[in-house]
Protein backbone atom coordinates (compact mmCIF):
# COMPACT_ATOMS: atom_id res chain seq x y z
CA UNK A 1 0.00 0.00 0.00
CA UNK A 2 2.78 2.42 0.95
CA UNK A 3 4.66 1.63 -2.25
CA UNK A 4 1.53 2.30 -4.31
CA UNK A 5 1.02 5.66 -2.63
CA UNK A 6 4.65 6.61 -3.23
CA UNK A 7 4.32 5.67 -6.91
CA UNK A 8 1.16 7.79 -7.25
CA UNK A 9 2.93 10.74 -5.60
CA UNK A 10 5.92 10.38 -7.90
CA UNK A 11 3.67 10.23 -10.96
CA UNK A 12 1.78 13.35 -9.87
CA UNK A 13 5.04 15.21 -9.31
CA UNK A 14 6.33 14.09 -12.70
CA UNK A 15 3.19 15.32 -14.50
CA UNK A 16 3.27 18.61 -12.60
CA UNK A 17 6.89 19.07 -13.58
CA UNK A 18 6.05 18.50 -17.23
CA UNK A 19 3.23 21.05 -17.03
CA UNK A 20 5.48 23.68 -15.43
CA UNK A 21 8.54 22.92 -17.52
CA UNK A 22 9.78 25.93 -19.51
CA UNK A 23 9.14 25.80 -23.21
CA UNK A 24 6.14 23.49 -22.95
CA UNK A 25 2.62 24.77 -23.66
CA UNK A 26 0.36 25.38 -20.67
CA UNK A 27 -2.88 23.50 -20.31
CA UNK A 28 -5.80 25.17 -22.07
CA UNK A 29 -7.82 27.44 -19.81
CA UNK A 30 -11.07 29.34 -20.12
CA UNK A 31 -10.14 33.03 -20.58
CA UNK A 32 -13.51 34.29 -19.36
CA UNK A 33 -12.84 34.42 -15.60
CA UNK A 34 -10.13 37.01 -16.28
CA UNK A 35 -11.72 38.70 -19.28
CA UNK A 36 -15.01 39.42 -17.52
CA UNK A 37 -13.32 42.12 -15.42
CA UNK A 38 -12.21 44.11 -18.50
CA UNK A 39 -15.55 45.59 -19.56
CA UNK A 40 -14.07 49.11 -19.42
CA UNK A 41 -11.06 48.28 -21.60
CA UNK A 42 -10.03 50.98 -24.08
CA UNK A 43 -10.38 48.68 -27.10
CA UNK A 44 -13.76 47.50 -28.33
CA UNK A 45 -12.66 43.90 -28.98
CA UNK A 46 -11.79 43.36 -25.32
CA UNK A 47 -14.97 45.06 -24.13
CA UNK A 48 -17.10 42.85 -26.38
CA UNK A 49 -15.39 39.68 -25.17
CA UNK A 50 -15.58 40.83 -21.54
CA UNK A 51 -19.34 41.45 -21.67
CA UNK A 52 -19.98 38.12 -23.42
CA UNK A 53 -17.77 36.34 -20.89
CA UNK A 54 -19.58 37.94 -17.97
CA UNK A 55 -22.87 36.57 -19.27
CA UNK A 56 -21.38 33.12 -19.87
CA UNK A 57 -20.20 33.05 -16.27
CA UNK A 58 -23.64 34.20 -15.15
CA UNK A 59 -25.21 31.17 -16.89
CA UNK A 60 -22.85 28.77 -15.08
CA UNK A 61 -20.53 28.24 -18.04
CA UNK A 62 -22.26 25.67 -20.29
CA UNK A 63 -20.18 24.77 -23.34
CA UNK A 64 -20.02 22.78 -26.55
CA UNK A 65 -16.70 20.98 -26.81
CA UNK A 66 -14.58 20.53 -29.88
CA UNK A 67 -16.36 17.23 -30.52
CA UNK A 68 -19.73 18.99 -30.71
CA UNK A 69 -21.05 17.63 -27.42
CA UNK A 70 -22.86 19.77 -24.81
CA UNK A 71 -21.57 19.88 -21.24
CA UNK A 72 -22.28 21.81 -18.07
CA UNK A 73 -25.80 23.03 -18.82
CA UNK A 74 -27.42 24.01 -15.50
CA UNK A 75 -30.20 26.55 -16.13
CA UNK A 76 -32.54 26.97 -19.12
CA UNK A 77 -34.09 30.15 -20.51
CA UNK A 78 -37.66 29.59 -19.27
CA UNK A 79 -36.79 28.68 -15.71
CA UNK A 80 -37.30 30.71 -12.57
CA UNK A 81 -34.11 29.09 -11.25
CA UNK A 82 -31.53 31.74 -10.43
CA UNK A 83 -28.42 32.48 -12.39
CA UNK A 84 -25.10 33.21 -10.75
CA UNK A 85 -26.08 36.88 -10.41
CA UNK A 86 -29.21 35.92 -8.44
CA UNK A 87 -31.61 36.75 -11.29
CA UNK A 88 -34.19 34.29 -12.68
CA UNK A 89 -33.10 32.99 -16.07
CA UNK A 90 -36.24 34.13 -17.91
CA UNK A 91 -35.87 37.67 -16.57
CA UNK A 92 -32.27 37.86 -17.75
CA UNK A 93 -33.40 37.05 -21.27
CA UNK A 94 -36.01 39.79 -20.94
CA UNK A 95 -33.21 42.19 -20.07
CA UNK A 96 -31.44 41.32 -23.32
CA UNK A 97 -34.54 42.39 -25.25
CA UNK A 98 -35.02 45.56 -23.22
CA UNK A 99 -31.38 46.61 -22.92
CA UNK A 100 -30.73 46.18 -26.63
CA UNK A 101 -33.73 48.36 -27.47
CA UNK A 102 -35.19 45.59 -29.63
CA UNK A 103 -38.36 44.75 -27.74
CA UNK A 104 -40.34 47.09 -30.00
CA UNK A 105 -39.27 45.09 -33.06
CA UNK A 106 -41.18 42.07 -31.78
CA UNK A 107 -44.14 43.73 -30.07
CA UNK A 108 -46.56 41.79 -32.28
CA UNK A 109 -45.52 38.55 -30.58
CA UNK A 110 -47.70 37.23 -27.80
CA UNK A 111 -46.49 38.29 -24.37
CA UNK A 112 -44.02 40.92 -25.57
CA UNK A 113 -45.93 43.84 -24.09
CA UNK A 114 -45.85 42.15 -20.68
CA UNK A 115 -42.04 42.16 -20.86
CA UNK A 116 -41.76 45.96 -20.99
CA UNK A 117 -41.95 46.30 -17.21
CA UNK A 118 -41.69 42.65 -16.15
CA UNK A 119 -40.01 41.94 -12.84
CA UNK A 120 -39.47 39.03 -10.51
CA UNK A 121 -42.25 40.34 -8.28
CA UNK A 122 -44.77 40.57 -11.10
CA UNK A 123 -44.16 37.02 -12.27
CA UNK A 124 -45.30 37.99 -15.79
CA UNK A 125 -46.31 34.54 -17.09
CA UNK A 126 -47.09 35.99 -20.54
CA UNK A 127 -43.59 37.45 -20.71
CA UNK A 128 -42.12 34.08 -19.79
CA UNK A 129 -44.06 32.54 -22.66
CA UNK A 130 -42.60 35.19 -24.97
CA UNK A 131 -39.10 34.25 -23.79
CA UNK A 132 -39.75 30.60 -24.60
CA UNK A 133 -41.39 31.16 -27.99
CA UNK A 134 -39.14 33.93 -29.36
CA UNK A 135 -35.56 33.09 -30.37
CA UNK A 136 -33.26 35.61 -28.67
CA UNK A 137 -29.72 34.97 -29.91
CA UNK A 138 -29.65 38.13 -32.07
CA UNK A 139 -31.05 40.15 -29.17
CA UNK A 140 -28.20 38.78 -27.04
CA UNK A 141 -25.54 39.78 -29.58
CA UNK A 142 -27.13 43.23 -29.92
CA UNK A 143 -27.25 43.62 -26.13
CA UNK A 144 -23.55 42.71 -25.84
CA UNK A 145 -22.58 45.19 -28.56
CA UNK A 146 -24.61 47.98 -27.00
CA UNK A 147 -23.25 47.31 -23.53
CA UNK A 148 -19.73 47.24 -24.96
CA UNK A 149 -20.45 50.64 -26.59
CA UNK A 150 -19.49 49.42 -30.06
CA UNK A 151 -19.77 52.20 -32.67
CA UNK A 152 -21.27 51.46 -36.07
CA UNK A 153 -23.32 48.44 -35.01
CA UNK A 154 -27.02 48.43 -35.89
CA UNK A 155 -28.88 46.28 -33.39
CA UNK A 156 -31.43 43.88 -34.81
CA UNK A 157 -33.58 40.96 -33.74
CA UNK A 158 -32.34 39.15 -36.86
CA UNK A 159 -28.67 38.24 -37.36
CA UNK A 160 -28.88 38.62 -41.12
CA UNK A 161 -29.40 42.38 -40.74
CA UNK A 162 -25.93 43.10 -39.37
CA UNK A 163 -24.40 40.48 -41.68
CA UNK A 164 -26.00 42.40 -44.54
CA UNK A 165 -24.70 45.70 -43.12
CA UNK A 166 -21.15 44.33 -43.13
CA UNK A 167 -21.58 43.12 -46.74
CA UNK A 168 -23.28 46.16 -48.25
CA UNK A 169 -21.89 48.98 -46.13
CA UNK A 170 -18.41 47.94 -44.95
CA UNK A 171 -17.30 51.55 -44.38
CA UNK A 172 -20.25 52.36 -42.15
CA UNK A 173 -20.39 49.06 -40.26
CA UNK A 174 -18.29 47.97 -37.31
CA UNK A 175 -17.63 44.72 -39.19
CA UNK A 176 -16.33 43.49 -42.51
CA UNK A 177 -17.50 40.16 -43.89
CA UNK A 178 -15.12 37.34 -44.79
CA UNK A 179 -15.15 33.65 -45.66
CA UNK A 180 -14.72 31.78 -42.34
CA UNK A 181 -12.65 29.11 -44.07
CA UNK A 182 -10.15 31.63 -45.41
CA UNK A 183 -9.94 34.35 -42.73
CA UNK A 184 -8.41 34.24 -39.26
CA UNK A 185 -10.78 34.88 -36.35
CA UNK A 186 -9.90 37.40 -33.65
CA UNK A 187 -11.42 38.53 -30.40
CA UNK A 188 -14.60 40.54 -30.95
CA UNK A 189 -15.44 38.89 -34.30
CA UNK A 190 -18.74 37.15 -35.08
CA UNK A 191 -18.89 33.65 -36.59
CA UNK A 192 -22.23 33.01 -38.29
CA UNK A 193 -24.11 30.13 -39.86
CA UNK A 194 -27.31 29.86 -41.90
CA UNK A 195 -30.30 27.99 -40.44
CA UNK A 196 -32.21 26.78 -43.48
CA UNK A 197 -33.20 23.10 -43.31
CA UNK A 198 -32.22 21.04 -46.30
CA UNK A 199 -30.02 23.67 -47.94
CA UNK A 200 -26.44 24.79 -47.37
CA UNK A 201 -25.38 28.27 -48.45
CA UNK A 202 -21.74 28.59 -47.47
CA UNK A 203 -19.96 31.90 -47.98
CA UNK A 204 -20.61 32.04 -51.73
CA UNK A 205 -24.31 31.29 -51.47
CA UNK A 206 -24.78 33.82 -48.67
CA UNK A 207 -22.93 36.52 -50.64
CA UNK A 208 -25.18 35.88 -53.64
CA UNK A 209 -28.29 36.25 -51.50
CA UNK A 210 -27.05 39.40 -49.75
CA UNK A 211 -26.26 41.09 -53.06
CA UNK A 212 -29.60 40.15 -54.61
CA UNK A 213 -32.28 41.11 -52.10
CA UNK A 214 -33.06 42.51 -48.68
CA UNK A 215 -35.19 39.66 -47.40
CA UNK A 216 -34.87 37.76 -44.17
CA UNK A 217 -32.82 34.63 -43.62
CA UNK A 218 -32.58 32.41 -40.59
CA UNK A 219 -29.05 32.78 -39.16
CA UNK A 220 -27.13 32.52 -35.91
CA UNK A 221 -23.93 34.27 -34.81
CA UNK A 222 -21.53 33.60 -31.92
CA UNK A 223 -19.06 36.12 -30.46
CA UNK A 224 -15.37 35.21 -30.56
CA UNK A 225 -13.93 35.80 -27.07
CA UNK A 226 -10.53 34.22 -27.72
CA UNK A 227 -8.77 32.80 -30.75
CA UNK A 228 -5.59 30.90 -30.05
CA UNK A 229 -4.02 33.31 -27.58
CA UNK A 230 -0.64 32.04 -26.42
CA UNK A 231 -0.04 28.43 -27.38
CA UNK A 232 -3.67 27.32 -27.32
CA UNK A 233 -5.03 26.23 -30.69
CA UNK A 234 -8.69 26.68 -29.80
CA UNK A 235 -11.18 29.42 -30.61
CA UNK A 236 -13.77 30.06 -27.91
CA UNK A 237 -17.04 31.71 -28.84
CA UNK A 238 -20.07 32.72 -26.77
CA UNK A 239 -23.61 32.77 -28.10
CA UNK A 240 -27.08 33.38 -26.69
CA UNK A 241 -30.03 31.00 -27.06
CA UNK A 242 -27.59 28.20 -27.74
CA UNK A 243 -29.29 25.14 -26.23
CA UNK A 244 -31.49 27.47 -24.16
CA UNK A 245 -28.71 29.44 -22.50
CA UNK A 246 -25.60 31.55 -22.99
CA UNK A 247 -23.16 28.88 -24.10
CA UNK A 248 -19.49 28.73 -25.08
CA UNK A 249 -18.48 26.94 -28.27
CA UNK A 250 -14.97 25.56 -28.73
CA UNK A 251 -13.54 25.15 -32.23
CA UNK A 252 -10.01 23.95 -33.11
CA UNK A 253 -7.56 26.21 -34.92
CA UNK A 254 -4.62 25.47 -37.19
CA UNK A 255 -1.09 26.48 -36.26
CA UNK A 256 -1.66 29.54 -38.46
CA UNK A 257 -4.74 30.64 -36.50
CA UNK A 258 -7.44 29.65 -39.03
CA UNK A 259 -10.41 27.46 -38.20
CA UNK A 260 -9.37 23.86 -38.64
CA UNK A 261 -11.90 21.96 -40.73
CA UNK A 262 -15.06 23.75 -39.65
CA UNK A 263 -17.59 20.91 -39.43
CA UNK A 264 -20.19 21.21 -42.17
CA UNK A 265 -23.85 20.40 -41.72
CA UNK A 266 -24.82 17.29 -43.63
CA UNK A 267 -27.94 17.84 -45.75
CA UNK A 268 -27.96 14.16 -46.69
CA UNK A 269 -27.30 11.09 -44.63
CA UNK A 270 -28.63 9.97 -41.25
CA UNK A 271 -30.01 12.48 -38.77
CA UNK A 272 -28.73 12.69 -35.21
CA UNK A 273 -30.31 9.86 -33.21
CA UNK A 274 -29.33 7.04 -30.84
CA UNK A 275 -28.94 4.92 -33.98
CA UNK A 276 -26.50 7.41 -35.55
CA UNK A 277 -24.53 9.06 -32.72
CA UNK A 278 -21.75 10.02 -35.14
CA UNK A 279 -24.21 12.45 -36.77
CA UNK A 280 -24.70 14.30 -33.47
CA UNK A 281 -22.41 17.32 -33.45
CA UNK A 282 -23.65 20.76 -32.34
CA UNK A 283 -20.68 22.36 -34.14
CA UNK A 284 -21.73 20.94 -37.51
CA UNK A 285 -23.45 23.91 -39.12
CA UNK A 286 -23.67 25.79 -42.41
CA UNK A 287 -20.86 28.19 -41.46
CA UNK A 288 -21.21 31.03 -43.94
CA UNK A 289 -19.63 34.24 -42.62
CA UNK A 290 -16.96 35.59 -40.33
CA UNK A 291 -17.65 39.20 -39.40
CA UNK A 292 -14.27 40.72 -38.61
CA UNK A 293 -14.18 43.67 -36.23
CA UNK A 294 -12.60 46.75 -37.75
CA UNK A 295 -9.45 48.23 -36.16
CA UNK A 296 -9.95 50.54 -33.20
CA UNK A 297 -8.87 53.64 -35.13
CA UNK A 298 -11.52 52.97 -37.79
CA UNK A 299 -14.22 52.24 -35.21
CA UNK A 300 -13.59 55.64 -33.64
CA UNK A 301 -14.82 57.31 -36.84
CA UNK A 302 -18.17 55.52 -36.86
CA UNK A 303 -21.49 56.60 -35.39
CA UNK A 304 -21.61 56.19 -31.61
CA UNK A 305 -23.98 53.57 -30.20
CA UNK A 306 -27.24 54.53 -28.49
CA UNK A 307 -27.37 54.17 -24.69
CA UNK A 308 -28.50 50.99 -22.99
CA UNK A 309 -32.12 50.73 -21.94
CA UNK A 310 -33.19 49.27 -18.63
CA UNK A 311 -36.35 47.73 -17.18
CA UNK A 312 -37.26 51.01 -15.51
CA UNK A 313 -37.07 52.93 -18.79
CA UNK A 314 -39.89 53.26 -21.28
CA UNK A 315 -38.69 51.84 -24.61
CA UNK A 316 -38.39 54.36 -27.42
CA UNK A 317 -40.84 53.51 -30.19
CA UNK A 318 -39.26 52.96 -33.62
CA UNK A 319 -39.82 55.41 -36.47
CA UNK A 320 -41.06 52.56 -38.67
CA UNK A 321 -41.90 48.90 -38.23
CA UNK A 322 -41.16 45.66 -40.08
CA UNK A 323 -43.68 43.53 -38.18
CA UNK A 324 -46.45 46.11 -37.93
CA UNK A 325 -49.38 45.88 -35.57
CA UNK A 326 -52.66 46.99 -37.12
CA UNK A 327 -53.74 50.24 -35.50
CA UNK A 328 -50.35 50.73 -33.84
CA UNK A 329 -49.80 54.11 -35.49
CA UNK A 330 -46.27 53.27 -36.69
CA UNK A 331 -45.63 53.39 -40.48
CA UNK A 332 -44.14 50.40 -42.26
CA UNK A 333 -40.44 50.58 -43.05
CA UNK A 334 -39.38 51.23 -46.68
CA UNK A 335 -39.17 48.34 -49.11
CA UNK A 336 -35.38 48.13 -48.84
CA UNK A 337 -35.57 47.56 -45.09
CA UNK A 338 -35.34 43.95 -43.79
CA UNK A 339 -38.58 42.06 -44.41
CA UNK A 340 -39.88 38.67 -43.27
CA UNK A 341 -38.50 35.85 -45.44
CA UNK A 342 -40.77 34.48 -48.13
CA UNK A 343 -40.20 30.86 -47.07
CA UNK A 344 -41.91 31.40 -43.74
CA UNK A 345 -38.75 31.18 -41.63
CA UNK A 346 -38.78 33.54 -38.69
CA UNK A 347 -35.83 35.92 -39.06
CA UNK A 348 -35.73 36.55 -35.32
CA UNK A 349 -32.98 34.50 -33.78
Amino acid sequence: MANALRMQACLAAFLLGLWLAPGLPALAADPCPLLRAQQSAPDAATRIAAVACEEHQTWYRPFIGGDGGLAGSVVREAEAARLANGQPAWLRVTDYWRGSGLLWQVMQRSGATDCVHASEQSGAPACRSFVIDTPWSAAFVSWVMRRAALPGFRASASHVDYVRDAYRNPEGSAYRIADPRAARPSRGDLLCYVRVPGRSYGFGGLATLLSADGGGLGMHCDIVVSAGEGSERTARLVGGNVLDGVTMRMLPLTAGGHFEDLPLRQDAGPACSPDAPAACNANRQDWAALLQLRPQAELARLAPPPPMQGPSMTPVAPRCCVYCVVGGGIPRCPADAPQPPADGLQPVR
